[in-house]
């Protein structure tokens, strides 16, 4: 559609080529400019406040707080949307341009005179006075203003955005555009009119994708000399409101104390907007639009519009974790662009807000008393303790810890916490004895692991009282000592007093009997008087006997009441026994050899033992049989108190000989033992022994005698 304006003076043309955009309200508004360019047909000075042209601006939201940027300063938009002049002015410019900014819109719109005297003074430069620090430049006489296209245009393309201009005159030269948008990639987005310079888009664009292009324009003879260098075009793509806030996450958690003070920062819901940063596309802010429960009020929680903080603004009073209806509440939060307008794009998220636990309530015992029974000599539980804490379970400000405060003078008792349901259970750790006291009173208390908030203390319900009452048990009776130690010789007599045993009954208040009887006696050698409780020998104590470890023997006792039913207890006797010498001392070992030939080193080693203990034991006296003659051939000696050394006085025939010999110990009265010794004469020989395996020949007094002539004829 075309609007046409003739002033005395002058003449305006505008042309609108949108898209083929219909009247229609709002529906598929473009923000910005709805006619980029004018042109206006100068006759003589512009007069002051006289139209010029009217521009169509529409930001597509009301058109609210619109300011207009002439680049020439002698003129501006007024508020009809006319521009106008300020003053009467001879202006011999080409082109003037028109900035638009409001919220929600940022267009630029040229226009054109025609008509003008020729050589006007006043170059581009002069005339784009916006105040950017990016204009167009000029070289030579070409003339090549910065453009700006908006993104996601619609069809019909091409859309005029823009004409470079040259002083040279027309006709002469071929307009050339070359760079990223043009002839390379991506090709074909921009094109330029080669006789007019007219720049068209061909396509819609995407800011997102790419915000503006850096192209450069050139122009050339016909016969593609170059006139014009390159000079660099940039064009910029206008930011439309066409993506939603996002938020990173659709479910954020958070958490706030109960009693926090008004005010209080929860958490922080940050959104993000793909479009220009620099404009309301990106503004966001911030809204609850709803909360559950809305209990007990709905506006418990305020988002900053502009900082996504969310801060409580219930009281510390009401924001009690005990007293709520939930201790979790969902805030479904709105983030919209265009600061808030209500034309703006929207996102959504949810924040689950739990309110949080603190130990602003002490534990209170369900009863102020608790009653119990238990056997005396058990243990284990006896009565399980109930509290009630309105706190968090499974917190450190519900758990309990109980402690015996008075009562438990034997400490006899212990209090341990069931993790499960946080009962104490009181237990009986030593046996109690109902004879000795049959009440036991105790005063329990109760606490958390965590210590209680400033205000709040524990008060006389955090204790309670234990009564328990022991049952009385037929106890069976006690032995004491126990071991009970005597000590005594070996050997004694039969019938022989060895220890008198004592066992009480603990049932005091009850008159029982008591009755002895013999458990344990491994070698049957005492017994025990029923009545009396006195022990005996039954047969001989042996020291030496394999029941007896380490000199002591011993022996295990019973002792049954009268009581329904019967109790028993044992008791252990220790016997100490002391040596007696009834063991005769032997030689060791059996067997001795000596060489045939006699000599002070020919010499057989034997050894005394005894099964006594000293002084009834060594030191041994070992000496020759009291057989005659035998001391000609045969010497014993005295090595150290258990051995003797053998000597072979003469030679003898290699033979195995049966020597008498007597031990003695040094016991009172000492104990003798006479033995015989297999004395083997081998020929030695290199260091080596040659013993006769035949039987031994008895060393009597003819086979000595005879011995004994022969050696001395030999010599």
């Amino acid at each position: 559609m075309c609007f046409i304006l003739t002033p005395p003076l002058f003449s305006v043309v505008q042309v609108a080529c949108v898209g083929g955009q219909e009247d229609g309200g709002h529906e598929g508004c473009v923000p910005g400019f709805q006619v980029k360019h004018y042109r206006v047909e100068y006759s003589g000075p512009f007069q002051k406040d006289q139209p010029l042209t009217r521009v169509e601006f529409d930001d597509c939201a009301g058109n609210k707080d619109v300011a207009f940027d002439v680049s020439h300063p002698s003129f501006h938009v007024d508020g009809d949307l006319n521009l106008v002049s300020h003053q009467d002015i001879l202006y011999r410019g080409p082109v003037l341009f028109i900035h638009g900014v409001s919220a929600h819109a940022d267009d630029l719109a040229q226009v054109e005179f025609s008509g003008l005297p020729v050589g006007s003074p006043h170059t581009l430069r002069s005339i784009l006075g916006l105040g950017q620090t990016q204009t167009y430049r000029s070289k030579r006489s070409l003339l090549v203003p910065p453009m700006i296209v908006t993104e996601n245009q619609r069809a019909p393309f091409p859309r005029l955005i823009g004409k470079v201009i040259s002083t040279e005159r027309s006709g002469n030269h071929i307009f050339r555009l070359t760079g990223p948008g043009a002839d390379q990639d991506p090709k074909g987005l921009f094109t330029i009119d080669v006789d007019t310079g007219e720049v068209s888009v061909s396509r819609s664009l995407d800011r997102e994708a790419t915000d503006s292009y850096q192209l450069e324009v050139s122009t050339t003879d016909f016969a593609g000399n170059l006139v014009d260098e390159p000079t660099p075009l940039l064009i910029t793509v206008i930011d439309q409101n066409d993506n939603r806030p996002i938020f990173r996450e659709t479910r954020y958690t958070g958490e706030v104390l109960e009693g926090s003070p008004t005010g209080t920062t929860v958490m922080t819901m940050t959104a993000f907007d793909a479009d220009d940063p620099a404009t309301d596309n990106a503004v966001l802010r911030y809204n609850i639009v709803r909360q559950s429960p809305d209990k007990p009020s709905p506006n418990m929680f305020y988002i900053d519009a502009e900082k996504g903080d969310i801060v409580t603004v219930i009281s510390p009073m009401l924001l009690d974790r005990e007293t709520l209806p939930t201790t979790t509440y969902e805030l479904e939060i709105v983030a919209k662009d265009m600061a808030g307008s209500e034309v703006g794009l929207t996102g959504t998220a949810t924040a689950t807000i739990t309110i949080t636990d603190k130990n602003d309530h002490a534990p209170e015992f369900t009863h102020p008393l608790f009653e119990a029974k238990v056997y005396e000599g058990s243990t284990g539980v006896v009565v399980n303790l109930t509290v009630d804490d309105r706190d968090d379970p499974a917190t450190g400000a519900w758990r309990a810890i109980y402690s015996i405060i008075m009562g438990d003078h034997t400490q006899s008792f212990e209090i341990q916490t069931n993790l499960d349901n946080n009962e104490g259970m009181l237990s009986v750790v030593k046996p109690l004895d109902y004879e000795a006291t049959e009440f036991h009173t105790l005063l329990i208390k109760v606490e958390n692991e965590d210590p209680l908030v400033p205000d709040v203390g524990y008060g006389p319900s955090s204790t309670a009282t234990v009564h328990i009452r022991v049952e009385d048990i037929n106890e069976g009776p006690v032995f004491f000592p126990d071991p009970l130690t005597v000590t005594r010789m070996e050997n004694i007599p039969v019938g022989s007093f060895v220890a008198s045993l004592n066992a009480t009954d603990p049932d005091i208040l009850h008159k029982q009997s008591i009755r002895y009887a013999v458990l344990r006696d491994p070698a049957g050698w005492l017994s025990v008087n029923p009545v009396r409780g006195t022990v005996n020998t039954s047969a001989s104590l042996d020291r030496e006997s394999p029941y007896v470890h380490d000199n002591k023997y011993t022996a295990v006792f019973v002792a049954t009441d009268n009581g329904n039913p019967p109790a028993t207890g044992t008791g252990t006797l220790v016997i100490h026994l002391e040596d007696y010498n009834d063991n005769a001392p032997y030689i060791v070992p059996s067997v001795a050899q000596v060489c045939e030939d006699a000599h002070d080193m020919n010499v057989a080693i034997v050894g005394g033992r005894d099964k006594d203990l000293p002084p009834n034991g060594a030191p041994f006296k070992i000496e020759l049989g009291k057989q005659p003659g035998l001391d000609k051939t045969w010497r014993v000696t005295r090595v150290n108190s258990t051995h003797s050394q053998i000597m072979l006085l003469h030679s003898l025939k290699k033979a195995n000989y049966q020597l008498p010999l007597l031990i003695t110990d040094s016991g009172v009265p000492p104990l003798s033992n006479n033995t015989e010794v297999k004395v083997q004469v081998c020929v030695c020989k290199k260091n080596r022994m040659h013993c006769s395996s035949a039987h031994s020949h008895r060393s009597s007094f003819l086979v000595l005698l005879v011995t004994l002539l022969i050696v001395l004829l030999c010599k």
